[in-house]
């Protein structure tokens, strides 16, 4: 167990130098950051952290990964129902772009305008996360283009065709008369309190 705790105080050191200087520090840099005599010690403790996917090696040079750089700690589950006794459990942090992003090559983020997908959650200032390329299924999220306007609707299809419905009843759904172009799915919506 203290070495867990020594490597946590390592990786806290390393992300402290990262936000600071926006780069991994080098191997002469980790002797004097963790006070170490000799580069094996450096060598020792960058091979447990590549291992433990922290980091990786290319060329001889450190480039840090996500669950370095930005990583969030999660400490357990909380009940929003009925209040339970629960204790705080210690797990590895994990980067919000990891958990929220299935493909970053295809995935972008809008900011929504308007509620007409408020009753799906989705409020004026959300951002959505949206990805590219799949086709979209019954009821998923999709940013469309329809007849050269751009929104934020429920994917439908019936015997009529494709309709894009709205999340809020002040707003009727949505048939396209000229063309429909499908930007991607919604994969997540992110709000900021």
């Amino acid at each position: 167990m203290p070495r867990k705790l020594i490597l946590e105080d390592k990786i806290l050191k390393l992300r402290a130098f990262w936000r600071s200087e926006h780069r991994p520090p080098s191997y002469s840099e980790m002797l004097d950051l963790f006070g170490y005599k000799s580069k094996n010690s450096v060598f020792g403790l960058v091979r447990h952290l590549e291992q433990r996917g922290y980091l990786v090696k290319e060329g001889g040079k450190l480039s840090f990964l996500p669950k370095m750089t930005g990583g969030v700690r999660n400490l357990g589950a909380i009940a929003a129902g009925f209040p339970t006794q629960e204790e705080e459990q210690k797990s590895e942090a994990i980067s919000l772009d990891e958990y929220l992003v299935r493909d970053p090559d295809h995935t972008y983020m809008l900011t929504v305008r308007g509620d007409s997908m408020i009753d799906a959650g989705i409020q004026p200032g959300d951002l959505v996360l949206v990805e590219k390329g799949p086709a979209p299924q019954q009821r998923d999220i999709v940013v469309a283009c329809v007849d050269n306007e751009w929104t934020l609707k429920y994917y439908m299809k019936d015997q009529a065709g494709v309709r894009l419905e709205p999340a809020n009843p002040k707003y009727h759904f949505i048939r396209p008369q000229r063309s429909l172009e499908i930007g991607g799915v919604v994969r997540a919506v992110i709000r900021k309190y």
